[in-house]
């Protein structure tokens, strides 16, 4: 078996947040295979999730952000279970990242529920007629428009992003290894994001992890 250094755990401690007895068995479990190790302690993270669904999440935090001297500005609620995980390092760092990643990616929604089911017929439709006007044959449009709202839902959808500072990973990656780390049920309830100029956006309704 290879032998698991204090360096790869670091590095995958640094990747996910997770413990370091946590991180060091992943990393054994996979023999040392960063990449596999990443992949079961985010399967842990998710399993972790699923158990924590019934919990209730009404501590947590209002993580704003400013950027460009004030011309833009973000306030994100991102709820734990506890106050004692509200007040840790990891959780502020959660709720600092998802300000920085709604500020960076502009999403319009928390989760693919949150899309109103119009917006979903409309972009369908838009998509069918473009294909159309465009010579596409009829048994390739359903395949076209699935897969052109799934890029939309990718770029929209906040959790559905790809993680501003690893885009190997979505943001609901980032928030199951802070699950899988903190031992808590943690729920994305609303965010505003407003730009110097523009009209402002409504906070979005929640979702949860």
């Amino acid at each position: 078996m290879m032998e698991i250094t204090i360096d790869m755990i670091k590095e995958l401690r640094e990747k996910t947040g997770c413990g370091i007895m946590d991180c060091r068995t992943a990393l054994e479990n996979a023999n040392g295979n960063m990449e596999a190790a990443l992949e079961e302690l985010r399967e842990k993270g998710l399993k972790t999730a699923e158990k924590r669904a019934d919990r209730l999440a009404a501590e947590g935090r209002l993580e704003v952000y400013v950027h460009g001297d004030g011309r833009l500005v973000v306030v994100v609620e991102v709820n734990c279970e506890t106050d004692f995980v509200a007040k840790t390092a990891a959780f502020q760092e959660l709720a600092h990242e998802l300000a920085l990643q709604i500020a960076a990616a502009n999403p319009t929604y928390i989760s693919v529920a949150d899309i109103p089911a119009e917006v979903i017929a409309a972009e369908t439709q838009a998509i069918t007629e473009r294909s159309r006007a465009e010579g596409k044959p009829e048994t390739i449009i359903p395949k076209i428009v699935e897969g052109y709202l799934k890029k939309f839902k990718d770029e929209r959808v906040l959790l559905n992003q790809k993680y501003i500072r690893d885009e190997s990973r979505t943001v609901q990656d980032l928030i199951n290894d802070k699950v899988s780390s903190l031992g808590e049920r943690i729920v994305v309830r609303r965010f505003i994001r407003w730009t110097l100029g523009e009209t402002s956006q409504a906070p979005q309704t929640e979702e949860e992890a």
